[in-house]
């Protein structure tokens, strides 16, 4: 997917940023609700599909189901719910093509920097060209930054001591080596995560032995891989209507087990026990390798299609070890206890760096945006930053719930607009004594690493981010878009224009 060879305009009435699932789906409701405006897709790397064309590790998969972590509008056809990356590439192209999107994505574009003019209404966006390094300016009246929240760079791994006289190799998942042949070989993956508990159950089929070395445990529950309901909704229904039910029934599953979890965590702790005894060996210590020292969903629970990890653990081509790292050696991993791990490689599956609205750096009128001084106004735009607009999803359910329904309230402010005759959208905050937090109240490492440069949030709506769909059904979809914290005005330019249209109308 790259650039077309034809002249591309510098000025659009939208800029998205990013052509994953979130920048894809924005990108559909713009052309579906608003078919008038132009509009690009700016995306830094060689090729569409974000993070399922970044991740080339063994195993990458989802950890929803695709009813749910695809569109609304496009219907999962595959059998498998818990799905492989190449499958979900393969889907979001697809759905690209269909609707013409792929031909509006710039590729290897890059977005460095932009700067919003109160005057003209409009954000002139600094782009670098990643082959060559030639810059260059856009201009659009609205930037709608779908570039997820981690650094495709780079992952985050942790000062390991004596790394560097280790004698087999070090890899980090984010940037897996395509020669990189694991058959026959020790495997250590650290980490306990959703990524290290893909790579283990993959790795194991051909390695010579994987363990999963981990410092703290995580909560992992056996799913079907197939939705054996889903399927037969499908072939009752037809794709659409079957595709809308199956949905509906994955959305309230699962809010059902989130919202359990959250009111009974010590009956929730005792059932996902009671499932990982089941599929581990008899007498295996689970107590010591599945039981986390934090509550279900404190942290995002871990799934594993057809309990793949657990029958890995079962057939002995994998084991876990629990205990942090105290040195590299020539030969694998010592333990803080003096235990050493025999490797051949050594799997860093240590996490994410965060990187909020895809290191863009915001100005307003010349004055730098400060990130962590913003509040964020419905889980979409920031204070006192006008006509920006981004797309985080759901932490604690599929990601893509959320997106679509940012973005359908995205289309119905632009439309509010149109009607009302504005050209500027700027949240502001009435109160200055409310209370804030963090905008991602969550307890992963990769969260709290960054924490302290990301925007807050409020304790009240708009300015609270909302983690369940049905809310946000109501907030976005339903409610409506006028609001006494978001100003909807006219820039000077907006108002030369309406006088001279006046006039040439003899109005």
């Amino acid at each position: 997917m790259s650039s077309t060879t034809e002249a591309a305009p510098d000025t659009y009435d939208v800029l998205i940023v990013g052509a994953g699932i979130s920048g894809i789906g924005a990108a559909y409701y713009l052309r579906r609700d608003h078919p008038q405006r132009s509009y690009a897709i700016l995306e830094s790397r060689e090729a569409s599909g974000g993070t399922w064309d970044l991740f080339r590790y063994p195993g990458i998969r989802s950890d929803s189901d695709l009813h749910t972590f695809g569109y609304e509008f496009e219907p999962w056809r595959e059998q498998d719910a818990i799905a492989g990356g190449d499958k979900i590439l393969a889907y979001l192209r697809r759905t690209a093509a269909k609707y013409g999107i792929d031909r509006a994505i710039r590729s290897r574009t890059r977005v460095v920097g932009a700067n919003w003019s109160s005057e003209q209404a409009r954000w002139s966006v600094l782009v670098e060209d990643t082959g060559t390094g030639e810059r260059s300016t856009l201009t659009c009246s609205w930037l709608f930054c779908a570039a997820g929240y981690y650094r495709y760079d780079e992952g985050f791994t942790p000062d390991l001591p004596g790394r560097a006289r280790f004698g087999g190799r070090v890899v980090h998942p984010q940037h897996w080596p395509e020669d990189l042949d694991c058959a026959g070989k020790r495997v250590v993956v650290i980490g306990s995560g959703a990524t290290a508990v893909t790579l283990v159950p993959a790795l194991a089929r051909t390695a010579g032995h994987v363990v999963m070395l981990q410092r703290t445990p995580t909560y992992i529950l056996p799913v079907p891989a197939r939705d054996r309901l889903a399927e037969r909704l499908r072939a009752v229904l037809g794709d659409r209507r079957g595709h809308a039910l199956a949905r509906r029934k994955n959305i309230a599953r699962q809010a059902a087990v989130w919202g359990f979890c959250r009111r009974f965590p010590k009956t929730a702790r005792r059932i996902i026990r009671r499932y990982n005894v089941r599929m581990l060996p008899e007498g295996y210590p689970v107590d010591e390798h599945f039981n986390p020292p934090y509550d279900p969903w404190d942290q995002r629970l871990c799934v594993v299609p057809d309990g793949d990890l657990f029958r890995a653990i079962r057939s002995g081509a994998a084991s876990v070890v629990t205990e942090a790292v105290d040195t590299f050696t020539e030969a694998g991993v010592r333990l803080a206890s003096g235990r050493e791990l025999d490797a051949d490689v050594v799997v860093t599956a240590t996490g994410l760096n965060v990187q909020a609205m895809g290191g863009i750096a915001l100005r307003v009128d010349d004055v730098p945006v400060d990130l962590a001084d913003t509040v964020a106004y419905k889980g979409m735009m920031l204070s006192g930053v006008p006509n920006f607009a981004y797309a985080i999803g759901y932490t604690n359910s599929s990601w893509t719930l959320k997106v679509g329904l940012l973005c359908e309230h995205f289309c119905r402010l632009l439309r509010q607009m149109d009607e009302g005759g504005h050209d500027t959208a700027r949240p502001e905050v009435a109160d200055s004594a409310m209370p804030l937090r963090p905008l991602l109240d969550f307890q992963a490492g990769y969260v709290r690493r960054a924490v302290d440069t990301l925007p807050r949030q409020g304790e009240r709506a708009p300015w609270l981010t909302s983690f369940q769909y049905t809310k946000d059904v109501r907030l976005l979809r339903r409610l409506p878009v006028e609001d006494p914290e978001l100003r909807l005005t006219s820039s000077s330019a907006h108002r030369r224009q309406a006088v001279t249209a006046q006039t040439e109308t003899g109005a």
